[in-house]
């Protein structure tokens, strides 16, 4: 059995793209994210493919955010497909409403606290209120845990300070931003790397272009799955 703990980002055009790379990948990767990016690239045919016909575990990376009607009708849309995790924005209302659209199926809601490639400056300019990363962070992976979030979407930087929540026991912690050493960070700000963020609590990481940029994907990934199992 693959190693879940590691999902990898199908963060390329298409899905047929998608589908060429996981077949690369093989027996080695059972979990796959697909994103925003993809969702007119055939993301939701990509989907249903890699786990009805592969068997693979994929989560959906929507970021939803919308008013409570809306969320709750589109969670319900999408939980038809199957999928094991779906991400919406981590206000409580958003998910309030994404917990009643997944009710009685096996998709499991998790709220994004803050982005990995925004740094204070970002927050600022966006009006987000004063104060340290970690600390709105770990206060908003709270809030949203309150609200019935499954799991949360956080930095492997505050990826220890939200399991000490404890509101967070039996809940996920997925960390973004994960980076085998060496590798450049592009547009992540807050990043670390996969040991460094299992160790500091995280149930999974999200690697996405250190693998599928690499000229032997499946090595990149077995490299990554071997720090993994040092943890």
């Amino acid at each position: 059995m693959p190693d879940d703990r590691l999902i990898v980002a199908l963060d390329l055009p298409d899905a047929v793209q998608g589908l060429a790379l996981a077949d690369r990948l093989g027996g080695t990767v059972g979990f796959y994210k697909i994103g925003l990016g993809m969702l007119t690239g055939g993301g939701l045919a990509l989907a249903g493919e890699l786990k009805q016909e592969r068997g693979k575990r994929v989560f959906l990376d929507m970021k939803l955010f919308d008013i409570g009607a809306t969320i709750e009708a589109a969670v319900r849309g999408l939980a038809r497909f199957d999928l094991d995790f779906l991400t919406v924005h981590g206000d409580p209302h958003v998910v309030r409403a994404a917990r009643q659209g997944a009710s009685g199926s096996g998709l499991r809601i998790l709220a994004v606290t803050i982005l990995t490639s925004l740094d204070r400056g970002d927050l600022d300019e966006a009006l987000i209120r004063p104060g340290g990363l970690r600390d709105l962070v770990q206060e908003r992976a709270g809030r949203a845990f309150e609200a019935g979030a499954d799991g949360v979407i956080a930095s492997p930087r505050e990826a220890a300070a939200i399991r000490a929540l404890p509101q967070a026991a039996g809940r996920l912690i997925v960390t973004p931003g994960v980076r085998p050493a060496g590798a450049a960070a592009h547009d992540q700000k807050r990043i670390a790397t996969p040991a460094q963020a299992i160790a500091d609590g995280a149930d999974h990481v999200v690697v996405g272009r250190p693998v599928w940029q690499a000229p032997d994907p499946r090595a990149a990934a077995e490299a990554i799955l071997a720090q993994l199992r040092g943890v």
